[in-house]
């Protein structure tokens, strides 16, 4: 009897103190203030396009930056959500993105709408899109790192809203930094592709998700 109260007693001293998951509210401010300083780090290195204090007084523009703002919000929360295997009980929260990305569709569809006579194209095209894959890869390697620590069973889910967080970080950087009114333009080759690449995380999530 002895000898087994001993036992217990060193395993009990070798046992390593297993810390606690963070709430998913801290995880999503972490992540959200990550996101927050790699875009002020990306503007002051590209620079603020330079009519910005006069789009921040055209109703559509700030509605499409403030709802582009909300995907990123809703997006960080939700894949902190979807990192529990119980979704902390918080479901709504991991579908949230889609009530965003369903609002923000439509103010983008809406500003076009408005936009008439339409705004010239600028010169250039995919290079937007290739400006906002570069910059959203830095955020997409650090959420699917820290993702990985956790066990999601939703890993399909999970990938998908870790890469429009990652996404739309570098749509917002784009649509700071470039000076471009072209609603035709945004839609095709910032936003069609950030949502490509959210529908590619479903294969993402699959692969560096699933444990």
């Amino acid at each position: 009897m002895v000898n087994i109260e001993e036992l217990v007693e060193v395993l009990a001293q070798d046992a390593t103190k297993v810390q606690p998951a963070p709430h998913p509210f801290k995880l999503s401010l972490q992540w959200l203030a990550g996101a927050a300083a790699y875009i002020a780090l990306a503007l002051a290195i590209s620079g603020l396009r330079p009519d910005l204090a006069a789009k921040f007084h055209e109703p559509w523009f700030m509605a499409e930056i403030t709802c582009l703002a909300g995907i990123l919000v809703a997006s960080s929360s939700g894949a902190a959500v979807l990192v529990f295997p119980d979704l902390y009980q918080m479901r709504r929260i991991a579908f949230a993105p889609a009530v965003l990305l369903a609002l923000f569709a439509a103010i983008v569809f809406l500003s076009w709408h408005a936009d008439s006579p339409p705004a010239a194209l600028p010169q250039h095209s995919y290079q937007c899109t290739i400006g906002i894959t570069l910059i959203s890869l830095v955020p997409a390697a650090w959420i699917f790192y820290f993702m990985r620590k956790f066990a999601s069973t939703h890993y399909r889910l999970a990938g998908s809203i870790a890469l429009f967080y990652a996404f739309s970080i570098g749509a917002l950087w784009l649509r700071l930094h470039e000076q471009n009114d072209s609603l035709i333009h945004v839609i095709q080759w910032h936003y069609m592709p950030m949502v490509g690449f959210g529908m590619m995380g479903l294969w993402a999530g699959k692969v560096l998700l699933k444990w």
